[in-house]
């Protein structure tokens, strides 16, 4: 369901959205729509006309691509945060899906709306500058990650980054599948449900179904460095 949403007092705006003024606030919130999704709900699809920028408010979703052989999860990413700006400024067509993994709050932001802010208020601009770029080096180390590591390597890079970026705990329920989290990593689902269980006998983690819990946080890191 659809409604107007109320920015000004929003206690999840973003940074650059804290830089506007109480009527821009109000502009904004004339020209955007918030949406609830429940886990495995299509937010926006690949290849889909879009008008809108896509606030995340709360939750977790995972981003992908439809590539020549089978879906490739490109990011999973947990709000508040912006979803789509790279493709959505420039191209008419969303270029890649999101899926909500979890209950999801979004804010659909009109993109003429959008634009019009970057246009005139250069603090808002700057912020939005900053969050691309965080964006773009962690997608270049997450590429250098998957060529160089091995899956040992990979495999603790994601349980540390469900810890420190997702959940900012070390015990914590993983929200995907064990065929996601292969997906993820760039490998199997097998092979990384060895893994875990390796993980797990060594009493790196704990391990439940999808429980987990790091045990040895100082070990995980040196596999994620060295495999």
């Amino acid at each position: 369901m659809f409604e107007n949403q109320e920015c000004l007092y929003c206690p999840f705006k973003s940074t650059a959205a804290k830089t506007l003024n109480s009527e821009e606030l109000s502009t904004l919130g004339a020209n955007c729509a918030q949406a609830s999704f429940k886990k495995g709900d299509t937010i926006f699809k690949e290849g889909v006309f879009t008008s809108n920028i896509v606030y995340l408010k709360e939750g977790i979703v995972k981003l992908h691509i439809d590539g020549p052989s089978n879906e490739q999860i490109i990011k999973i990413a947990r709000g508040p945060s912006y979803l789509g700006i790279p493709t959505t400024l420039d191209q008419k067509y969303n270029q890649y899906s999101a899926t909500a993994i979890e209950k999801v709050h979004a804010c659909f932001i009109d993109i003429h709306t959008f634009k019009q802010f970057v246009h005139e208020n250069g603090k808002f601009a700057y912020e939005i500058i900053i969050e691309l770029c965080k964006n773009e080096v962690n997608l270049f180390n997450k590429c250098v990650n998957r060529v160089q590591k091995n899956i040992r390597g990979r495999v603790a890079d994601a349980l540390l980054f469900f810890a420190d970026e997702i959940y900012k705990c070390d015990k914590y329920l993983l929200p995907i599948t064990r065929t996601d989290f292969g997906n993820f990593v760039a490998s199997t689902r097998e092979t990384v449900s060895r893994i875990l269980t390796e993980f797990s006998s060594d009493e790196i983690i704990y391990l439940k179904g999808k429980n987990i819990k790091i045990l040895d946080r100082k070990r995980l890191i040196i596999i994620s460095k060295t495999g």
